[in-house]
């Protein structure tokens, strides 16, 4: 009797179930995390005389902090390691009250007052010795080092390590590998399959012509027709929709020159919209804010909080855009004064309305009270600010429909109020109601 088949099968079998459990056990070790390892914790700085550094740093931070930093000079010396620079008791005297102390002819008080620029230091009477110690005991904790950032082979504590020791070619190498055998076993099998059938006798039948699907479709005229319609109404269809969408820009975000988080000032610190776009309660802009509304708080803020950084923007990201402020307007932080050379900044422009669109800004302000973020979105939760709304004209009709007319303080328009609400036969009016569909409303 003949055999039919092949005698290498059963070697076959074997060598592509060992290369299967080979890529199987690459894959699982390379998915198994290894241990994050949990730094040592830094040893509590030593405090001196008994006095606690924790209430120092309460105490420092609502006295101190406006003038003062711990590294780096501000409208105030930098204070850390000044206990080992003065003495206990002349320190006292100076934070109780320094200007005293200067004028009874100190040399040391007199010498710290030049060096600073003669800036006068805020009396605090109402401080104790030990608060004063407690201050001092927190300026003498040694500086805490800048945590490392995890680098690829480092493991970063609550996430999964991206290396586990296996190259991903190693891995991918494997997985080809069993992909081939997979693809010459199916090379085999059907060379097989093809010895039996003809040691059989088993003939194939051949395939039976048939008309092709693109030449019966071309037959009927029907479908052609059909389909000629469809093709043409969803053209259409694509080609408005492409058009509608010309000039309009919604969710544009471009990269400013200088990175300015609203998150940060307008959602963490609650810094009000109109205190830097001033201009947007008389103006018909809101105009972009002069750099020395910058300063204002920016000559004593020359570095974030450690508790500001997020995983995308680090406290070094912000502090090196607080340093391209300082050197568009020219301020030198070491010695606190300007320099006189400074640098235009070249924002980007987000908002933009077509020539022919008039908007007022103040109008919708402070005659309507309109919250800025009606038409510009939760900026105070961007990192990066954009258009929020589409401003087309079919956005802005909607607002003013649903939009009433507050009347509450509003004299202006308590007359037209009056006989319009009448005539509409409504207790309160809405924007358009009171002529905000007119075209010449909008458009000169």
């Amino acid at each position: 009797m003949k055999k039919v088949g092949n005698h290498n099968s059963i070697s076959r079998k074997l060598f592509f179930s060992i290369a299967l459990m080979l890529s199987i056990s690459f894959t699982s070790f390379a998915q198994e995390a290894t241990p994050a390892v949990d730094a040592a914790a830094p040893d509590a700085a030593a405090t001196s005389q008994g006095a606690d550094p924790v209430k120092g740093k309460e105490l420092f931070n609502a006295n101190c902090a406006a003038c003062h930093k711990l590294d780096a000079k501000a409208t105030g010396p930098m204070l850390r390691g000044i206990a080992a620079k003065y003495d206990a008791s002349w320190l006292h005297k100076w934070v109780r009250n320094s200007s005293e102390l200067i004028k009874s002819g100190d040399a040391q008080a007199v010498k710290v007052y030049e060096e600073n620029n003669k800036a006068v230091m805020s009396a605090f009477p109402q401080l104790t010795d030990g608060d004063i110690d407690n201050i001092i005991a927190y300026t003498s904790e040694p500086k805490a080092e800048a945590p490392k950032a995890a680098t690829a082979t480092e493991a970063v504590p609550g996430t999964a390590p991206s290396d586990s020791g296996v190259s991903n070619n190693i891995i991918l190498g494997a997985l080809s590998l069993v992909m081939f055998i997979l693809v010459v076993m199916l090379f085999l099998v059907n060379k097989v399959l093809s010895k039996v059938a003809k040691a059989n006798g088993i003939e194939v039948a051949p395939k039976t012509p048939t008309t092709p699907i693109w030449k019966a479709f071309a037959r009927n005229q029907f479908l052609v027709l059909v389909s000629a319609v469809f093709l043409l109404l969803a053209s259409a269809y694509f080609v408005y929709g492409f058009l509608m969408q010309i000039g309009v820009d919604q969710d544009y975000a471009p990269i400013q020159p200088i990175h300015y988080s609203h998150r940060i000032h307008a959602g963490s610190n609650g810094i009000s919209c109109k205190y830097c776009h001033s201009s947007a309660r008389v103006s018909k802009h809101s105009g972009i804010p002069s750099l020395n509304v910058c300063m204002n708080c920016h000559k004593s803020i020359a570095e974030v909080s450690d508790t500001t950084a997020t995983p995308e923007y680090s406290k070094a990201f912000y502090d090196a855009e607080i340093q391209k402020l300082y050197k568009a307007v020219g301020w030198d932080a070491t010695n606190q004064k300007y320099t006189g050379k400074t640098e235009p900044v070249k924002w980007i422009r987000i908002h933009n309305l077509p020539s022919f669109v008039y908007f007022n800004h103040s109008q919708h302000v402070n005659v309507a009270g309109i919250e800025c973020q009606t038409c510009h979105g939760p900026v105070q939760e961007y990192e990066i600010q954009k258009q929020f709304a589409p401003l087309t004209m079919g956005w802005c009709i909607n607002c003013h429909r649903k939009t009433e007319v507050k009347m509450e303080g509003n004299e202006y328009y308590t007359k037209i109020h009056e006989q319009l609400s009448k005539k509409y036969g409504v207790d309160k009016l809405t924007a358009a109601q009171m002529g905000g569909l007119e075209c010449g409303k909008c458009h000169y």
